[in-house]
């Protein structure tokens, strides 16, 4: 079937044939010959934001700790190990998830055998993929290189030996857009509050105080030399206090509140970070809305792990031929106490029996396994006889 000419890339083509992949430095002197173009946020830039590092880091730590659950064993096998002894399971899918997060996009290669049964997985960097469309646009293929120089670059991936995990899109789920696009404009005005909170704090610690000094008339070089002597002193005293005569006054100057409010603009740029991931401010340690609760938060930052889950089972499930699921509980109650409690509460309205409570509690590990079992008490007989009159 005849190809035509890549309609999405996840790359700059430059002269030469050469491709700058989107997450690499060089794509910034590119794009931005002047320097007056802002406008592009690297992943390497973005990941020194700490808000960023934080978000990121959470999410995809959370989501590669939550079980991926597929109805077919070959299946479950490769989502378990996907990477034989190159990774363990989680810090493979915790750098592919946070890849997702990063780049709103995330590859891994299916290595299969003859038979198309997976062997293993193999986590490729978006600069290491380019997305070509079909001619009559009903799929999609990919071009990758990868790092072993045995496999070299590899051309007409077909869609199906390539997950491709992606977010939000514009040209109908083909490729993904990353978040940090709509932080271009918080990173330079965080660039700049920077800048300028550090110019303040520097202008607001050049002087520690006046020294005042009734002695009529003196020039420069007296003012200097008595600075320099009042200096001395304060060096030398080891903290103890400073002696002055009545002819000088020394008052330290303090930090002002607008050099103080500076310094909260941090708190600003956090709350637009985590807006633009879908978590409450306190998951970036800010004060968040004081009047929600803990349960409030923790179902928003459920509702933020589940919207990045579900692009992850769809295109497992996809793929795979599977139906892939996503328990998030590992991630959300790794100690089961939320667990617990609303067994507790389904017991007490009788939803559940004292046995059933007893069983999902032994199930989940919350209760050893061979804790004795719960017997209901006998009801006491009821007392004969007549009333006395």
């Amino acid at each position: 079937m005849p190809l035509f000419k890549p309609n999405f890339q996840n790359g700059l083509a430059v002269p030469g044939g050469e491709e700058i992949g989107f997450t690499d430095g060089d794509v910034i002197n590119f794009l931005n010959v002047d320097g007056n173009d802002n406008k592009y946020v690297t992943a390497d830039k973005a990941l020194q934001n700490s808000d960023v590092y934080s978000v990121v880091y959470q999410l995809s730590s959370d989501l590669a700790t939550a079980k991926l659950n597929a109805n077919k064993k070959q299946s479950q096998a490769m989502i378990d190990n996907p990477t034989n002894n190159w990774s363990n399971s989680h810090a493979f899918w915790q750098s592919v998830f946070a890849q997702l997060l990063l780049g709103g996009e995330a590859f891994v290669y299916r290595w299969r055998n003859v038979n198309g049964n997976d062997m293993r997985w193999e986590y490729l960097r978006p600069s290491q993929v380019t997305i070509y469309a079909l001619e009559d646009f009903s799929g999609v293929y990919y071009n990758a290189s990868f790092d072993s120089p045995l496999v070299g670059y590899k051309e007409a991936i077909p869609a199906n030996d390539m997950i491709h995990f992606r977010m939000m899109s514009q040209n109908g789920g083909a490729t993904g857009i990353s978040p940090l696009s709509a932080l271009s404009n918080e990173f330079k005005i965080k660039d700049n509050s920077n800048k300028l909170t550090l110019n303040a704090l520097t202008q607001s610690v050049l002087s520690p105080g006046i020294l005042k000094m009734d002695m009529g008339l003196l020039n420069d070089k007296t003012r200097a030399a008595a600075s320099r002597k009042f200096m001395q002193q304060i060096n030398e005293s080891n903290g103890g206090p400073i002696v002055l005569d009545n002819l000088s006054d020394y008052s330290p100057l303090e930090v002002k509140n607008d050099v103080s409010k500076l310094l909260s603009q941090t708190d600003w740029t956090g709350t637009q970070i985590a807006k633009v991931y879908g978590v409450p401010d306190s998951v970036l340690n800010g004060q968040g809305d004081q009047q929600s609760s803990l349960n409030m938060i923790g179902g928003e930052y459920a509702k933020a792990l589940m919207r990045f889950a579900n692009s992850i089972t769809s295109e497992l499930s996809n793929k795979l031929g599977a139906k892939v699921s996503i328990d998030l509980k590992p991630a959300l109650d790794p100690l089961n106490n939320d667990f617990a409690s609303n067994i507790q509460l389904l017991s007490q309205y009788g939803t559940l029996s004292p046995e059933q409570a007893q069983w999902l509690l032994k199930n989940s590990g919350y209760l050893p396994e061979d804790m004795p079992e719960y017997v209901v008490p006998a009801s006491p007989p009821s007392a004969g006889g007549k009333e006395e009159s």
